[in-house]
């Protein structure tokens, strides 16, 4: 069995119906029982307080909103070197969702900053990445959008997955390339001294795999979406044609 198969839209529709439920189900057991744990099981920090438990929010979302990108800039990848549909079609459902848990990140960081660093933005280098990779969201959102033939469409946002991956990158490694900037260092990280504390880190570990899996549903739903939408778009054509 080849990967591949799954590019045959009425394929991947019947394989996603059937996972769809188990992974749906999966995502709610693993967020419910994550943000509850983290939420009201686990201690105050002696630094931050109750402020700390943003990052069973914060933490989740901002590493998903980079990932639904790169999943974007994979599938993107992939409609331009083997033109297969269901690819274009899974990275413009995943675009929403992505735009959605950057939204999350971007306000919870600012309520954590807030009364960390005293103020609600500051234009630290991954700030100003994340924001800008939430402009390429909108942007990429809209140019769908915009362009009525769908292969059009998906050559020109392909190619705009591409410049965006570079915000992408560097929401994710601005700590690394610029030491100043308010922004701490990753809270899950090889290196086990950069690590928040265990009690903290498995309840954590929990919410990430319930927004992976949340992720992972959501995007199996849209994609479906887009192939039936796609179908219509093309049949009502078909019916201007004749």
């Amino acid at each position: 069995m080849s990967i591949w198969e799954y590019a045959n839209p009425v394929k991947f529709i019947r394989t996603t119906d059937l996972v769809l439920p188990w992974v749906s189900a999966l995502a709610v057991a693993a967020l419910v029982v994550g943000l509850v744990w983290g939420f009201f099981f686990t201690p105050e920090d002696y630094r931050q307080g109750s402020t700390v438990k943003i990052i069973y929010l914060h933490v989740p979302a901002a590493m998903m909103a980079i990932n639904a990108w790169v999943m974007m800039l994979v599938t993107s990848l992939v409609w331009i070197v083997r033109r297969h549909h269901v690819s274009a079609l899974a990275a413009r459902a995943a675009a929403p969702i992505g735009a959605t848990f950057t939204i999350i990140a971007l306000v919870t960081g600012a309520l954590w900053g807030q009364p960390m660093w005293g103020t609600w933005w500051a234009w630290d280098p991954r700030l100003t990445s994340f924001l800008i990779l939430f402009l390429f969201y909108l942007g990429y959102m809209a140019l769908w959008t915009a362009i009525e033939n769908d292969d059009t469409a998906a050559d020109l946002t392909s190619i705009l997955c591409l410049v965006g991956s570079v915000f992408a990158l560097l929401s994710r490694y601005a700590v690394n390339f610029w030491n100043q900037g308010l922004h701490q260092g990753a809270s899950l990280s090889l290196d086990a001294e950069e690590n928040v504390a265990d009690v903290f880190w498995y309840p954590l570990l929990v919410c990430i795999a319930g927004f992976v899996l949340l992720f992972v549903a959501l995007v199996f739903l849209r994609t479906q979406t887009e192939i039936r939408a796609r179908r219509a778009r093309a049949l009502l054509a078909r019916e201007r044609q004749a």
